[in-house]
């Protein structure tokens, strides 16, 4: 009798079961699919980022630029990014920011210059339907020097305003609700500029900072 009981108990739930499912109709089925990619990141999502930077110059020259032991001061900026998600795996993110930066030498400070570095990376995200999602980048970075206001012994010293080199990337999204998450991020960028007194060759320095963020972001 407990057999038989057993055996038909099986079939009722699966009786039930198989109604349940038949009468689930094409909007609900619809609505638990949509509710599964409501987490993580998906093909065509836009990611906004924006983030305290700590911009730490790894500074080396040559020529007389050696000779006076140029280098570069760090600078602290906003910094903002987008990234478009081609697929669920991997984006593009383009990064927008600008700093100021002083440069000192042995003989005294030498002034400051503007830095803007757009840099556009193509990036793979691990994890992209998680709530931990590290990623990494390569990319290409342009640098633009602006607002030049270095000198040296009362003489304006002039500098390439234009800078082409490479730039990689690694980091985290942490999402902390449906749309909103908070991130980490370290940049390696490189970029340099010629530079010349009374139109005499002093050398080259680069700059080559390193970038660390930290700042929250959305998902679109």
């Amino acid at each position: 009798m407990k057999s038989s009981f057993r055996q038909s108990s099986q079939v009722a739930a699966s009786i039930a079961l198989a109604c349940a499912c038949a009468f689930t109709s094409p909007a609900q089925a619809q609505t638990v699919t949509s509710n599964d990619t409501m987490s993580g990141i998906h093909a065509g999502d836009v990611l906004v980022r924006l983030r305290a930077i700590s911009i730490v110059p790894q500074a080396s020259t040559t020529g007389t630029l050696s000779t006076l032991g140029v280098d570069v001061n760090n600078a602290t900026v906003p910094e903002l990014d987008f990234t478009y998600m081609i697929r669920d795996n991997i984006g593009v993110e383009l990064i927008l920011g600008t700093s100021r930066h002083q440069v000192t030498s042995d003989i005294g400070s030498l002034g400051g210059v503007n830095v803007l570095p757009p840099t556009l990376l193509l990036q793979y995200h691990f994890n992209h339907a998680g709530r931990v999602r590290p990623y990494v980048g390569a990319g290409l970075n342009y640098t633009l020097f602006y607002n030049n206001g270095l000198q040296a012994g009362g003489q304006p010293v002039s500098i390439g305003n234009h800078s082409f080199g490479p730039a990689l990337q690694a980091g985290v999204d942490v999402q902390v609700t449906k749309s909103l998450f908070v991130n980490a991020d370290i940049k390696k960028i490189w970029m340099h500029t010629d530079a010349s007194l009374g139109g005499q060759p002093l050398g080259r320095l680069s700059i080559d900072p390193l970038v660390v963020g930290f700042g929250v972001g959305m998902r679109f």
